[in-house]
């Protein structure tokens, strides 16, 4: 099943896909955000350009876990994305993962604050990896 993951940010949101076995993340680019219809209008197109079955959403908590308004209108995005394409849509917990992507990309000798759209990709990817992995261990876990 190929997954599609979203970092949402304001000015842009981050892109990666699974391989058709949801075992690999790769970055793949960012969408440039020009209003939500047009977003999800755009997502739903390359959802379905991709064949993908399954979308992931970064949600955005404060560092105590709790929700505010960018969780608030990630759940709203998601919401309406699962409408437009009626593909199931998860929320994933996202607070790392912006530093870890600049992180990584600094470790490749890469500036983060050049390379913006890298980042959100990146994030995205390291989003989508976090939910494989997961899925894996939660597939084990029933398996017992």
């Amino acid at each position: 099943m190929r997954i599609l993951a979203l970092d949402l940010g304001a000015k842009r949101i981050g892109l990666a896909i699974s391989d058709a076995e949801s075992q690999l993340a790769f970055p793949a680019g960012v969408h440039e955000r020009g209003g939500n219809q047009h977003d999800l209008t755009a997502l739903a197109e390359l959802a379905r350009e991709r064949g993908v079955e399954r979308i992931v959403v970064g949600l955005p908590l404060h560092m105590n876990g709790r929700s505010g308004p960018e969780a608030e209108a990630a759940r709203r995005f998601a919401e309406s994305l699962h409408l437009l394409t009626g593909l199931p849509v998860d929320l994933l917990d996202e607070r790392w993962t912006t530093r870890e992507a600049e992180r990584t990309l600094r470790e490749l000798g890469r500036r983060p604050s050049q390379h913006r759209g890298d980042v959100d990709a990146t994030a995205a990817a390291l989003l989508l990896h976090t939910y494989l992995e997961r899925r894996v261990r939660e597939e084990r876990r029933k398996a017992r």
